[in-house]
Parts: structure tokens; C-alpha cells; sequence
């Protein structure tokens, strides 16, 4: 993806790729005047509410089970701060500076559209600590996903009352000696404002976004490192032929049909062998059209889903307006989470059939007799070298990995609250899942792309223009085989680079669209 520059509006529209860009690139961001205004007016109507006298969840009454207790009005407040301190009980390895970064971003934009009642000072104050880059120490586990990511979101939201740490590189920092420092203000909450800080599934949603943008890279990458398999392999490109795609006319199938033909064209290698009687390749290459075209549709599914859910309301109560100018407030269950959870385990386990069937291209590189004339395991003395063959064993662990991690985390459910919260979508544990094979899939990849790269080393023809730019972005990070190594630090550059779109730019494939 390319850089952004121009400010994000929160309370506008976004996407994941508004996402990548703020949390990731530090893009500049400012609250819409629309939203502002948005602001004040829900805010004002929910004051006038509570002069009225009505019970109003989360406001003047305790929260979930106990939720039939009331609050009387000198103790609003403290109950909001109260709130935060009992929510923040999370566990586990802190949430990654990126994701943190999205939250405070997503949960300033969630209040920005202006169904939560809180003050414009709120969503102010989450993106004052963004613009800052302090970022609230968020443990990663102890959100079921419902009502919201409510322990997560509260460690959050501590910072913004001067309460909770801050974390700079490994320190971690008292957040009232940091917001000192940074000249910003604790925020005081006023009524309802703890619950809407807490309420929602931005902890599910920056995860699980930041993902899939990944996910859209690996899909180019595999259609980039499968066609320099196909080419090295000696494997025909006739399995192309518009034709065929267009008797089964998926557009993700037909997409990577296109693409790995404009790959493999001005391939000396794939003309030198157009007569050598082999009319089928394995599955793993005759079918890329068919498992990376899949997996191409699954991913504009869950990116659709996961922009949804970005844009949506997921406090509780909502302030919404009537059609007659005035508003109600009304409780809902916009806070469930399954609306992402789903979509992240269909994405979980579509990029798991990437990380398998690049594994099987892997191995027919290792033997001889499935090779096509190279050496076992690509090694230049095999026997007294082992050449690539832990390499494959290390693409086989990750293949496998994520088919454990396949298992999807929405079919469960543990009721919480005194039964008060009886169905709960797991949804951050399915965002997690899906970075985790984001992450190995990568790496099977970047395995790939080093094997298909020492086989086109060993051939003695030239693959295509295209692919020649991608070998040499692959020997940027990756040296030619001279004899055994550890491949270690070198597979993990070229994941690196796979995943900020190195090879994708290298492939100058006009048909890979992002927007």
C-alpha cells in the first residue's frame, strides 16, 4: 500500500487501510466538524434525560448483573472512574504499540459518530495521546468479546484519567507523570463516559484490521512467489487459459489466473520446455487459479465485514435520534462482537490453505524425483550438505500451525456476568488467531520465495522480466546459496519485507488493486 499524507477525518467513513496508515505511519488525524457538532447535540440530549429523571443504563445504574441498581446523582461520577479501575483486569503480553495505536484511533472515531452521548472532549483526548505516541500499557487477553472488549478498553481508557501506565519501548510509566510531561490534562468523566470508553469491539477491530491489510499483501505474494515456483518447476502455464477460468467464472480465481500469466510472460525458462510432452502439473501449481482465488474472495468478504464494523456503533445505550428531531436512548447489543469474529476465522482458515499449498510447492523442490532434474534439497553436495532441507521442515511446522490455529474461536461461548451476558463472541481471540497466521503464512511464504529463487539459480534459462525484479528484491535480504547456513535471520527480513509489500512493488503486476 502506498503512504498516505492527508489528515484522517475521525467520524468520516475509514477503512482498514486509514487504519495501517495511522497506527503504522503516524498519518495525522483530526475530528470532523460534522462529528463535533454531532457531539454536542447527543451529549446535550442525554443531560436532559437524566434532569428528567430517567434510568438510563450504565448512567445512573450499575452495570451488567448488576445493572437494577440504582446510583444516586452525587455518585455519577465516581462511578464512571470506578468503572475503569474495576474493568482494567486484563492479562497476558501487552497488545503490539501498532494495535494500541489503532485503538486509541478507533475508539476516539466510535465516539465520534456520535451515538455514544459523551462530550467532544472525550474523543479529543484519546487522539491527544495518539498525537503524543504515549501508548496505554493494553494486556492482550481477557476480552470474551461481549459486552465489548471491555477489560482490554479499560486499561486503555485508564491513561486518560491520569491512572494506569504508559509504555515507551520496554519502560513502563505511571500515565499521570507521563500526561504531565506531555502537558495533557486528566480528563474528569462526566456521566456515561467510562461505559462508552469501554463499550465496543475496537480491541476485536484494530487487530483484526491491521490483519487483514496484511492478508491483502500475502495474497499478492503468493500469487508473486507461486508463479516463480510454477517457473522454476518447469510447470506449464497453460492452466491460464482465460478459458478454462471463464467456465468458472469466480473473479478471485480469475484474478490469479491473470495475474500469474502476466507473471510468468517473456519467460525464457517456461518456452524453453513447451514441448516436453508433461500436459499436468501437481495440484499445488495447476491449481493456484482455483486455492489462491478463494482465498482472494475470502479476504474481500472479511475486509467488507471488517469496515462495517469500524464505522458502526458499538456503544450501549446508543443516543439516537427519532424522526421527529428529538432522541431516545436505547440499550441494544452493538457491542457483540461475532460481527468480526466470524469474518476473522473465515479469514484464519483461508490463509491457512496459503500457508498449505505454498508448503506442498516447497517440498516438490526437495526431491529429485518430483524436481525436475535438481539436486535433493536444492544443496550443492547433497549428502554432505543439507541444503534446504530444515528450511522445508520449518515451512512444514508453520503449515501446521496454522491449521491448529484454525480452529475457530466464535463457536465458543462462556457466560459471564451471573449469567447476565449468556452468549459471547470470543471475537478477540479470533482477531489474535488471525494475526498469528497473518505472521506464519508470511514466513511459509518468505521460505517459498527462497526456494523457487535457488531453482531458478540452478536452471539455465532466464524466468520472466517480472520475475527477475522479484528474485533480485528477494536477494536483497536473501543471499545466493553458497554451501549450508542459517537461514534464520534472513527468512525472518524476507518476511519482514513480504509483508510491507517489497515483492508486490518488485512484480510492477498492474493487476494487483488495493484500493
Amino acid at each position: 500500500m502506498s503512504e498516505q499524507t492527508a489528515t484522517v477525518l475521525v467520524g468520516s467513513p475509514v477503512s482498514i487501510f486509514d487504519v495501517a496508515s495511522v497506527s503504522r505511519r503516524g498519518q495525522p488525524t483530526e475530528l470532523d466538524e460534522g462529528a463535533l457538532a454531532a457531539l454536542s447535540k447527543t451529549r446535550a440530549q442525554l443531560e436532559a434525560a437524566l434532569a428528567d429523571g430517567q434510568i438510563i443504563y450504565g448512567v445512573n445504574t450499575g452495570f451488567g448483573a448488576l445493572s437494577e441498581t440504582r446510583i444516586a446523582p452525587e455518585a455519577l461520577a465516581p462511578l464512571q472512574g470506578n468503572l475503569l479501575r474495576s474493568h482494567a483486569v486484563g492479562v497476558g503480553p501487552r497488545l503490539a504499540d501498532d494495535v494500541t495505536r489503532g485503538l486509541l484511533f478507533l475508539r476516539a472515531h466510535t465516539l465520534a459518530l456520535g451515538a455514544s452521548g459523551v462530550r467532544p472532549c472525550v474523543p479529543k483526548k484519546l487522539l491527544a495521546l495518539l498525537e503524543a505516541n504515549l501508548i496505554p500499557e493494553v494486556p492482550s487477553q481477557g476480552s470474551v468479546g461481549a459486552s465489548g472488549d471491555l477489560a482490554p478498553l479499560a486499561h486503555l481508557a485508564l491513561p486518560l484519567i491520569g491512572e494506569g501506565f504508559i509504555c515507551d519501548g520496554a519502560a513502563r510509566i505511571p500515565a499521570a507523570d507521563a500526561l504531565a510531561a506531555a502537558g495533557i490534562e486528566p480528563l474528569s468523566l462526566g456521566p456515561k463516559e467510562g461505559l462508552s470508553l469501554i463499550n465496543g469491539t475496537q480491541v476485536t477491530t484494530a487487530i483484526a484490521a491491521l490483519a487483514a491489510v496484511d492478508a491483502f499483501e500475502l495474497m499478492a505474494a503468493a500469487d508473486i512467489i507461486g508463479a516463480m515456483s510454477l517457473d522454476a518447476h518447469l510447470g506449464t502455464i497453460s492452466t491460464c487459459d482465460p478459458r478454462i477460468h471463464a467456465g468458472k467464472p469466480h473473479p478471485g480465481q480469475i484474478q490469479v489466473a491473470t495475474n500469474l500469466a502476466a507473471l510468468v510472460d517473456g519467460s525464457s525458462l517456461n518456452q524453453s520446455h513447451v514441448d516436453c510432452g508433461r500436459v499436468q502439473d501437481a495440484y499445488s501449481l495447476r491449481c493456484m487459479p482455483q486455492v489462491h482465488g478463494a482465498v482472494r474472495q475470502a479476504l474481500t468478504y472479511v475486509r467488507g465485514a471488517i469496515e462495517t464494523e469500524l464505522n458502526s456503533f458499538t456503544d450501549n445505550p446508543l443516543v439516537l435520534a427519532r424522526a421527529d428531531g428529538g432522541f431516545d436512548v436505547v440499550s441494544g447489543g452493538n457491542f457483540h462482537a461475532a460481527t468480526v469474529a466470524l469474518p476473522a476465522d473465515h479469514a484464519t482458515a483461508s490463509l491457512t490453505s496459503l500457508a498449505t499449498i505454498s508448503e506442498r510447492r516447497i517440498d516438490r523442490f526437495m526431491n529429485p524425483d518430483s524436481s525436475r532434474g535438481l539436486p535433493a534439497f536444492l544443496a550443492d553436495n547433497p549428502g554432505l550438505e543439507s541444503g534446504l532441507m530444515m528450511a522445508h521442515v520449518t515451512a512444514s511446522a508453520l503449515a501446521s500451525e496454522c491449521k491448529s490455529l484454525s480452529m475457530p474461536a466464535a463457536v465458543d461461548t462462556i457466560p459471564t456476568s451471573a449469567g447476565k451476558e449468556d452468549h459471547v463472541s470470543m471475537g478477540p481471540i479470533a482477531a489474535r488467531k488471525m494475526a498469528s497466521v497473518v505472521r506464519n503464512v508470511a514466513g511459509v511464504l518468505a521460505i517459498e520465495a527462497v526456494t523457487a529463487a535457488r531453482a531458478i539459480d540452478l536452471r539455465d534459462q532466464p524466468t520472466s522480466p517480472a520475475l527477475q525484479r522479484v528474485h533480485a528484491a528477494i536477494r536483497q535480504h536473501v543471499a545466493p546459496h553458497e554451501g549450508d547456513r542459517s537461514y534464520t535471520d534472513e527468512f525472518e527480513a524476507l518476511t519482514d519485507a513480504i509483508l510491507r509489500g517489497e515483492l508486490r512493488e518488485a512484480s510492477d503486476l498492474p493487476a494487483l488493486n488495493f484500493s
